[in-house]
């Protein structure tokens, strides 16, 4: 069974509320005012069965004053009814009404000419070519137009045909996709608690659910469920639903229209939307910069301040691309509409679709960034993956936020991504990278281990802090991880512990180095523990440019052990010292300095930063009254 949302628009007291109980039995008006005054003020709803369709109706006010109200009921409609009365025609409201219909685009419509009952055939033909005349050029041209009379029947089944035929050209909304009711209605009940009633617009919901109200961020519990006064237990996007939410205390007072309910994490508030825009033809207002407009989205209007991309204005029939600095937050995601109101007198001006729900702060759009968002909307799921990726360049994008910063729901973007990284995307740590990117960072680091190796040949490994570095600032340490990764696999690298190296390469000394490292060890060989600091060595040596290279030469060739800084031992010697320590002093508790020198036959000198060394390697271990030496000493550098 489809579920859709059929919803009313059209001038004041032209007929709307009328129909909706002559085709469903149900008055919407309900508030006294309303029936005081004879006109719709809120929003009313009904429920119209036709055949396999169940139909949601919203019946919207049709008075310029609550067009707010109008476009909060018409962001979720699946199918408008058009509403002119036959003894009016075309009025100016019926142009508002059809402006934000097709701004929001709206799947179908259909027209009906109401109170048909009142007018002869020449006038009613007269208001016929008015209403084509209206939709000629939209996507809207070749909707059917039925002449009705709430008050005798005339054309009723007529209409109720056309509606079902209609209907079943809509595309269904998604229910696997993420959950989002924007509230247009919060209201508290005795004994059942905080009530909240909306369109669910995509994704599913279930008695139980853990929700989240945004903006504020407040946290519920689905406590039970309605659609159009029936209880279920799940319901699917496309109906009109009554959610009864428990667990919210005194933030409940905060719920309110425009407020939207979501089910998963990645949904967060914004203070900012980039979007394609479109001013309406003949409108008198120009677009500039830092204009002030009422943005309306989903349930929501807040004012917001233009900032224009790529143009000085906007005039009337032209598109642009602008990014709205909002006063208030907003719920939004990317293929969402939107409608922009002047701020006073409170006209429409023109309408336009999201494309960066979280963007950055932009003063100008560049022409790659603009075709990139263009993509991102005009083209096939790996293509908007692809343009993100592009858009989020270094950053990348995380996979998480996809389904909000493309639009598209979660099935299909877990496709999307695996097609992409076919194409040799690279994927690491929850975010996504472009192949560019991912080729760009591949030459970055092989160029730095390369240059490493020719500025330190007696190197084995290059450290990975170092190669890191190569990459741009703003790039994660993860995505080098990665890149390192890749190549590794690859086998265009090595990994050595905290370094790598290019496949096969192995430190090489030239003959003046080997003399150097011959004395070395015949230095390091003589003096058993009470070696030199480093820039102790004979001044030929110091003087030398490579002397901290080789003496790190020897070191990763498991020669000589860093005892501190520039206080290096035969490995030999140091294996010993361990292993005298070891024999003479374990299983006594209390060891002071003087037990660990005369075991060790070292001056003060040496002996502390032994001792330090000792302890950083587990083979001794410190406490308040001295040492104590581990019975099975494994240092890590063994």
């Amino acid at each position: 069974m489809n579920h859709l949302i059929l919803g009313t628009a059209g001038h004041i007291d032209h007929g709307k509320t009328a129909l909706v109980r002559a085709l469903t039995g149900i008055d919407t008006d309900r508030l006294k005012e309303e029936k005081d005054r004879g006109i719709t003020i809120e929003l009313g709803f009904a429920q119209l069965s036709l055949g396999a369709q169940r139909l949601g109706v919203v019946d919207v006010p049709g008075h310029e004053a609550f067009i707010r109200s109008m476009v909060a009921g018409a962001t979720g409609m699946d199918v408008v009814l058009l509403i002119v009365a036959a003894d009016e025609g075309v009025m100016p409201q019926t142009r508002e009404h059809f402006t934000i219909i097709e701004l929001l685009g709206v799947q179908e419509l259909v027209v009906t000419l109401t109170k048909c009952d009142l007018v002869d055939e020449e006038w009613l033909e007269l208001v016929r070519i008015d209403v084509e005349e209206l939709l000629a050029g939209t996507p809207y041209a070749e909707s059917p137009i039925v002449p009705t009379s709430a008050t005798n029947g005339d054309g009723l089944d007529t209409l109720l045909e056309k509606l079902d035929e209609t209907a079943k050209r809509v595309h269904q909304r998604n229910g696997d996709d993420l959950a989002r009711l924007p509230l247009d209605r919060a209201f508290t009940i005795q004994g059942t608690g905080t009530v909240v009633t909306g369109t669910l617009w995509t994704g599913t919901l279930s008695r139980g659910d853990r929700v989240r109200l945004l903006p504020p961020d407040i946290e519920a519990r689905i406590r039970n469920l309605q659609v159009h006064g029936k209880d279920v237990e799940t319901v699917t996007a496309g109906n009109r639903i009554a959610v009864a939410l428990s667990g919210m205390g005194s933030d409940r007072e905060m719920v309110a229209r425009g407020t939207t309910l979501v089910s998963v994490p990645e949904w967060a508030p914004t203070w900012m939307l980039t979007a394609h825009v479109q001013l309406i033809q003949g409108t008198k207002w120009t677009l500039s910069h830092n204009q002030r407009v009422r943005l309306h989205i989903g349930t929501s209007e807040v004012m917001a301040r233009c900032a224009l991309l790529t143009q000085k204005e906007i005039r009337a029939g032209r598109q642009g691309w602008i990014q709205l600095r909002l006063e208030e937050p907003v719920i939004a995601r990317a293929r969402d509409r939107i409608i922009l109101r002047a701020y006073s007198p409170m006209t429409t001006i023109g309408g336009g679709i999201v494309v960066e729900p979280q963007p950055i702060k932009r003063k100008i759009l560049d022409e790659p960034v603009r075709i990139a968002l263009e993509r991102v909307l005009g083209g096939e799921p790996v293509e908007s993956i692809e343009a993100l990726l592009l858009i989020g360049s270094w950053n990348g994008v995380s996979i998480s936020d996809l389904p909000v910063s493309s639009g598209l729901p979660p099935q299909v973007i877990e496709k999307a991504v695996a097609d992409v990284q076919t194409g040799g995307a690279l994927r690491t740590a929850g975010r996504l990278f472009s192949t560019v990117v991912a080729e760009e960072a591949e030459r970055l680091i092989l160029e730095a281990v390369h240059r490493g190796h020719a500025e330190g040949p007696l190197l084995s490994t290059i450290p990975l802090p170092l190669i890191r570095s190569a990459l741009p600032i703003w790039a994660t340490p993860a995505l080098a991880d990665a890149v390192i990764d890749k190549i590794t696999n690859q086998g265009g690298l090595e990994r050595d512990g905290s370094g790598v190296r290019i496949t096969g390469y192995r430190p090489h000394l030239s003959h003046e180095q080997e003399e150097l490292v011959s004395e070395l060890r015949e230095i390091y060989g003589k003096a058993g523990l009470a070696t030199p600091l480093a820039r102790e060595l004979p001044s030929h040596l110091t003087r030398h440019s490579d002397i901290w290279a080789l003496l790190k030469f020897l070191e990763e060739r498991d020669e000589l052990v860093a005892i501190a800084d520039g206080y290096y031992v035969l490995k030999s010697e140091f294996d010993a010292a361990i292993e005298r320590v070891h024999n003479l002093l374990s299983g006594r508790t209390g060891l002071g300095p003087s037990a660990f020198r005369d075991a060790l036959q070292v001056s003060r000198k040496q002996l502390i930063p032994i001792l330090n060394c000792f302890d950083g390697l587990g083979v001794t271990v410190k406490h308040a009254d001295g040492r104590e030496v581990r019975a099975h000493p494994t240092p890590d550098y063994m």
